[in-house]
């Protein structure tokens, strides 16, 4: 290219067979750096247009096209090569693009270690050296070394009109996460031997290892020493990725190679790196860390109060309620149950939320009945803006019975659901949108489905239509099958058929997968019009970028103690595709619940992102009040959840801002310790909590494990735990009624006092806990985290932040009057202490008048005394408790608004003092 940060060529086909189809003879490869540490590698066809994902859906930088290599400067046959005359992104980036001709291959290497992160090139194309022998460890190779490449059968890139293949080898010693969704009852890891599709499917995910209703063809690789990189391949086609013995394989059935390399070097880096291409993390309004109710089977107005007023004579806080389609006329879309749910019965009930400070949600599904007396259904007519199959509409059968499905790709269908929504606000003033059923799901399969009057349909979620599903185009038919349904089903089955097409002629068969991710950015822009608000959506199928505009559940899981467990696991994966909302629906959804599972799922829902209940109608209830010993249990932990709220809205600003995930593997934080590779049965809130649950019945003790540090118990903070020199597993009790939630040392938590709705919490005072080591011999702790300790010199530092904003911009942004970040750094050093704040934009948190009442420190070991505020001595109420090395200073009053520097001695010197 012109500026030297990649190249364009031209490729031939050198030898080609008629498996799935003849080879396209002319391929052209675009390769760039590009801003934010990434490199680009895009292969297409070089004459004739090949469906990519529209700039709409994904905005991203367009690869320059116009420069081709010269022809006279046509590397030689068999050898490798770099680019020459590196411009300045790719002088500035950490990885390096090496290739060969005749047979073209690539491979992808870190310039700082020359580990080989992804590698296409076939056999004996290899030159040795640094720039091939690293890949395993991430270490400088020894002088000399060559690599041992795999089979060029294994290594071809195989490039046909519905037959894509390349393969990448990996050393043995990656860990691999990515590519959903899925169930695995394996865990995050991914596991040579198994075979991952990718095709967004209506199907339960208490169903294991099939795809499920989002696809992300987004893995991050860890390997040793802490290093991780991540490969976006940006092609929303069906595929499926078989990780081998000797890597990965992709078999891909349209589309084009358009992969993205993240160089990290860490998994917070890669995270960064991946939401600044594919779009960071929603801005969430604070309600949604509430604890949610829902149902499918909510009958009528008088359940919903019903379900609230239990919830509040236990004193349980609930932050808002559901409707699920119940509330809907004949399931149609944006209208009312005239007898159920009229407008004159839902509205002041939800009038009388808003005046509690309690929100209403309401579920959309993308069908619309085809009934000329629906004024949806009309309007979207009118402006033409339904899914067609030939010269006619396509039609599905899902809850409504006949329907035609929307094409969030028309140019009218912005406007068309802009004004559905808006006028539905108008008419109920919900708070969010939830949106189901948007694979799209239909209950009927196949491109020649019809109704016929001879067919009488008895159960509206089967199949009431006649389907004659012979004589298919290649694009119902495709010669390569993904392994839909895990089964190899038919890839129409169970939504609409991929003949049918989308505005401009878009095939179904390449828009599939990101049919969700479209309706889900409409319903974002049209939600923010009607609510002129911060938009809540939470979607069941998503793609990679979708994290930008909405939330995520882990969909119709199971009531067992399998699906607990596995949950984890989800939640984990999601976070880590740039989907950080996210929850399981506590309890379970299908099938029935027991107290135990719910008591247990209740401890473990209260610490995931998105916490919510939600059961099905053909099991029984299962709110948490019904069970004393659940509602006792959800009373301990969500009075924590909602004193955690402001820890938890500062998670959320910085996956906004980095897209860090909230809800975090061990690995990402730890990825040196590769013991921490294959654990996800716990997780991080951030870099500061560590949750340890109990997954299994019976239980009332766990082995759970803990990185190098110091470990405090969030309920009992006497409860040490400490991996000074490296991590260690630790035998825990959890007695029914208690979940394991620790608090690292070199945290500082910041937290409000316990009230019945986030709303009102966020009004009452704010208070600090802050950790150190409770031990302090020098020689231990000379290299722990956050601590300096060498040389007789011991000093001690803690670090937090506080994000406060008015909840009502669109982006969660510090700017004058809107938003207010708040960062905290404590130190020791030979008894002498000091919390400082470092405040930026100040004024909102001013305005709200918040104050900082009350700070607790971890590790004090002797009374403290000349206690000041910004060098005036202060009269806080002290209080030290010698068992837990606990100090508490109260009744501070200090602005949080304002920074300020609080100090503090103890009686003695700490080093060498007794924890």
């Amino acid at each position: 290219m012109s500026d030297g940060n990649g190249i364009v060529a031209q490729m031939k086909l050198l030898r080609g067979t008629e498996i799935f189809g003849p080879d396209i003879e002319n391929l052209k490869l675009s390769v760039r750096y590009e801003e934010g540490d990434r490199l680009h590698v895009h292969i297409t066809d070089a004459i004739e247009q090949r469906w990519q994902i529209p700039q709409r859906v994904i905005p991203r930088p367009v690869i320059e096209n116009s420069h081709l290599l010269p022809e006279e400067s046509t590397p030689e046959p068999g050898t490798e090569h770099r680019i020459r005359n590196p411009g300045r992104l790719a002088t500035a980036s950490t990885l390096e693009l090496l290739y060969t001709v005749q047979p073209f291959g690539f491979a992808v290497i870190r310039k700082s270690n020359g580990a080989i992160l992804f590698d296409t090139r076939p056999e004996g194309s290899s030159q040795g050296g640094a720039a091939g022998a690293a890949g395993a460890n991430e270490v400088p190779p020894p002088p000399g070394s060559t690599i041992t490449c795999l089979p060029s059968s294994f290594k071809r890139i195989v490039f046909k009109d519905q037959y894509i293949e390349v393969a990448t080898a990996l050393p043995s010693s990656s860990a691999i996460y990515g590519l959903g969704e899925g169930t695995r009852p394996d865990g995050m890891r991914l596991r040579p031997g198994r075979n991952y599709t990718l095709w967004a499917t209506d199907v339960g995910s208490w169903n294991i290892d099939i795809a499920l209703y989002s696809a992300y063809p987004f893995y991050m690789d860890v390997r040793s020493g802490g290093f991780a990189h991540g490969v976006l391949l940006l092609n929303s086609n069906g595929m499926d990725v078989e990780h081998t013995y000797q890597g990965l394989v992709y078999r891909v059935i349209g589309g084009v190679l358009d992969f993205y390399f993240f160089g990290g070097p860490s998994p917070a880096a890669v995270m960064d790196q991946f939401t600044y291409l594919v779009g960071r993390p929603a801005a969430m309004p604070y309600w949604s860390l509430g604890l949610h109710q829902s149902r499918y089977g909510y009958k009528n107005v008088e359940d919903l109060e019903s379900v609230l007023a239990k919830y509040k004579q236990v004193n349980l806080p609930i932050e808002s309620i559901w409707s699920d389609i119940d509330y809907m006329d004949g399931y149609k879309d944006f209208t009312l149950d005239p007898v159920n749910y009229p407008p004159k019965k839902l509205r002041p009930f939800v009038d009388q939320l808003h005046q509690n400070g309690q929100k209403f949600v309401m579920i959309l599904d993308p069908g619309i009945k085809i009934d000329d007396t629906y004024k949806t259904y009309v309007h979207g007519s009118e402006l033409d803006v339904f899914i067609m199959n030939g010269t006619r509409r396509y039609i599905a059968q899902v809850w409504p019975g006949a329907t035609n499905m929307p094409d969030f790709l028309h140019p009218n269908a912005q406007k068309w659901w802009s004004k559905e929504v808006v006028e539905f606000h108008d008419l109920i003033p919900f708070d969010g949108l939830w949106l189901d059923m948007n694979e799209p799901a239909n209950f009927c399969s196949g491109p020649n489905c019809y109704f016929s009057a001879d067919v009488k349909c008895l159960q509206i979620d089967k199949c009431c239509m006649v389907c004659n599903n012979t004589n298919l185009s290649r694009w119902d038919d495709p010669p390569y099958k993904i392994n839909v349904l895990g089964t190899h089903e038919p890839i129409y089955t169970q939504t609409v058929a991929m003949v049918a097409e989308h505005y401009g002629g878009v095939r179904a068969y390449d828009a599939h997968n990101i049919y969700g991710t479209t309706e889900t950015i409409a319903t974002y822009y049209a939600l923010k019009e009607a609510t002129k608000k911060r938009p809540f959506v939470l979607s069941r199928s998503l793609f990679v970028g979708a994290g930008a505009y909405a939330g995520h559940w882990t969909g119709d899981n199971g009531a067992t103690w399998l699906d607990l467990q596995y949950s984890v696991a989800s939640i984990l994966n999601s976070g880590l595709f740039g989907v950080p909302m996210i929850g399981a629906d506590i309890c379970g959804f299908y099938f029935e619940t027991s107290e135990e599972l719910c008591r247990r799922w209740t401890q473990v829902g209260a610490f995931q992102p998105f916490a919510r209940d939600h059961s099905d109608i053909h099991s029984g209830p299962q709110e948490l009040h019904r069970w004393k010993s659940v509602a006792d249990t959800a009373a301990q932990v969500f009075y924590w959840r909602y004193r955690l709220l402001p820890f938890f809205y500062t998670l959320l600003y910085e996956a906004h801002k980095t897209g860090a995930p909230i809800a975090r593997p061990l690995f990402f934080e730890y990825p040196e310790d590769e013991e921490t590779w294959s654990i996800d049965e716990q997780f991080l809130l951030g870099n500061a909590l560590l949750v340890s649950p109990v997954l299994s019945p019976g239980q009332d003790t766990l082995t759970a494990y803990f990185p190098r540090g110091v470990w405090y118990n969030l309920f009992d903070l006497s409860k040490i735990v400490m991996a000074v020199k490296q991590g260690m597993y630790e035998h825990l009790e959890a007695p029914g009624d208690t979940i394991n939630v620790h608090v690292r040392h070199g945290s500082i938590i910041p937290m409000q006092e316990f009230a019945m709705t986030t709303a009102a919490t966020r009004k009452t005072p704010f208070s600090l806990l802050i950790a150190f080591s409770p031990v302090f011999d020098v020689a231990a702790f000379c290299s722990i985290p956050y601590s300096i300790a060498c040389q007789g010199i011991y000093m001690e530092y803690a670090t937090g932040q506080i994000f406060l904003d008015d909840d009502a911009q669109l982006h969660m942004e510090v700017s004058p009057g809107k938003g207010t970040l708040i960062k905290l750094e404590a130190t020791r050093k030979d008894g002498h202490y000091v919390l400082k704040s470092l405040v930026t934009e100040g004024s909102y948190a001013a305005k709200q008048r918040l104050m900082l009442h009350s700070i607790a420190v971890l590790g004090v070991a002797s009374q403290p005394y000349s206690v000041r505020i910004n060098g005036k001595l202060t009269s806080a109420k002290v209080k030290m408790n010698a068992t837990t090395n606990l100090m508490e200073l109260s009744g501070l009053k200090i602005p949080i608004g304002k920074s300020f520097e609080l100090a503090w001695k103890t009686m003695h010197s700490e080093i060498g003092a007794p924890s």
